[in-house]
């Protein structure tokens, strides 16, 4: 393998290549059974005479820290001893800190160990994923120009992929937008981080859904933003419990996460009418609205928005898969160039070849015979989950109408928040994993129940899976 030695300003150069070819032995860098560059091959790398690398290679083969052989070359011992405290000091003992807000984040571990009854949120069905027809797109998509050159594109992203999203949500959801109002981003998560990066200042106060998507909090914390749980009833999120100098709200309208309740017209036009009397921004995360089971759509916030106020964020995430980190940005004019600027200090682009594969995923019709087709699936397994919460779980819970998504949610009658965690801990002990109501409370009001996802688990495992459930609520 390549390696790198620093021989400026130095003298002894055949010590100093043993130094930090040793150095780099024990702190783990080169492992055991790594091969070192032949010494002819690093003489000429280093300008350095041959003799200088060859007495080095000796001097650590006589200490043990390499063997070489004939005809192979020379590679790191099999039994030198590594120094392990390399990672618990510093240089010069001196140790660099992070900000105190990050101690309260936790990376994320429930999707590390799969579950045999997985009811967790946030999964879509990975094997009704057309995989075939990716692969095929993928291939055609490395054949192109502007991929091939190998030079970075727009950051607000590939133009084909922007028209595709534009011609889509306008069909499917009544948004208006044009090609040059889509921004591609990395997932719904960096939509958010650049949105707050382009909308806010560190000690502005932004207001979220209680109980809400934990992430996005997370998120506005780490920038230095003043959080604010603002609860959600029947109708959506209370627009009169929205506290003054609030700039931005976040809101998930058509699918309240987690509660799935629609947030009615009236709300909506009132959460307008606020954001204009108060001069904020309105975030939309549309996130799993393609899944609908029954009733009217409600028309999206930023369709019912003539102040231009409200972004609108989709994603791929719930309706292809989560690991292609592919998400939009739908922005009022006013705000287009300095959400560029912000995509580009942060990663200049989204990359290309998967743009490039979902518009003509897009295009060619395959996005919407996908929908098309796992829609019916997700609205059997939403069926039974329901059907069989009424009839098994219905002296303990009370399903909360939703209609929309991938999930369901039901409140306790009569168990408090730390029993229902307690059922949580004895159903993964029974190979059930599902998400307790109160895990996504923002405030101190933290209510009990349970969000059953239904993405992950096929229909002819959800029986097996509640009876278990049912079986640890009963303890």
């Amino acid at each position: 393998m390549s390696f790198h030695v620093s021989l400026i300003g130095r003298k002894d150069l055949s010590g100093e290549i043993y130094r930090q070819v040793r150095q780099a032995i024990l702190d783990g860098r080169l492992r055991a059974l790594d091969a070192l560059p032949p010494s002819r091959l690093l003489a000429r790398t280093l300008a350095v005479s041959r003799m200088s690398v060859t007495v080095a290679y000796d001097r650590l083969a006589g200490e043990g820290f390499v063997t070489s052989r004939m005809g192979s070359g020379t590679f790191v011992s099999e039994h030198v001893a590594r120094r392990i405290d390399a990672t618990t000091t510093g240089r010069g003992g001196c140790v660099l800190r992070p900000r105190r807000s990050w101690e309260a984040i936790a990376l994320p571990t429930a999707f590390e160990r799969q579950a045999r009854f997985d009811f967790r949120t946030g999964l879509p069905d990975a094997s009704q994923f057309p995989h075939r027809i990716w692969r095929r797109l993928m291939t055609r998509s490395l054949r192109l120009a502007d991929i091939q050159a190998g030079v970075y594109a727009h950051p607000a992203g590939h133009p084909d992929l922007r028209s595709a999203i534009a011609r889509h949500v306008s069909i499917a959801r009544g948004v208006t937008a044009s090609p040059d109002d889509v921004t591609i981003t990395n997932g719904t998560q960096q939509a958010i981080d650049i949105l707050a990066r382009v909308l806010l200042s560190p000690g502005d106060r932004v207001a979220v859904e209680d109980p809400g998507y934990s992430t996005p909090r997370r998120l506005f914390e780490s920038l230095g933003l003043r959080v604010t749980g603002v609860p959600v009833d029947q109708d959506g999120l209370v627009v009169d419990a929205l506290p003054r100098r609030t700039r931005l709200v976040y809101v998930t309208p058509s699918h309240q996460y987690p509660l799935g309740v629609p947030m009615t017209l009236p709300r909506r036009q009132a959460l307008l009418a606020w954001a204009d009397r108060h001069d904020a921004a309105i975030v939309e995360d549309d996130y799993d609205s393609e899944f609908r089971f029954g009733g009217r759509p409600l028309e999206p916030l930023q369709t019912l928005d003539v102040a231009g106020r409200v972004v609108y964020v989709g994603s791929f995430s719930k309706t292809m898969l989560p690991t292609l980190r592919l998400g939009f940005i739908v922005v009022p004019q006013s705000i287009r160039s300095a959400v560029h600027k912000a995509k580009y200090v942060t990663d200049w682009h989204t990359a290309l070849l998967a743009q490039v594969s979902l518009a003509r995923f897009i295009d060619g019709g395959a996005y919407a015979r996908h929908i098309r087709r796992i829609g019916p699936i997700y609205r059997e397994r939403h069926e039974l989950i329901t059907r069989t919460l009424l009839r098994d779980f219905s002296d303990h819970l009370e399903i909360i109408p939703s209609s929309t998504g991938l999930h369901l949610t039901a409140r306790a009658r009569n168990l408090s928040p730390e029993h229902v965690a307690l059922i949580a801990q004895r159903a993964a002990e029974a190979g059930v994993a599902f998400q307790t109501l109160a895990s996504f409370a923002v405030g101190e009001s933290v209510q009990a129940g349970i969000v059953l996802g239904y993405g992950a688990i096929a229909a002819r495992d959800i029986e097996e899976g509640l009876r278990r459930l049912r079986k640890s609520l009963r303890g």
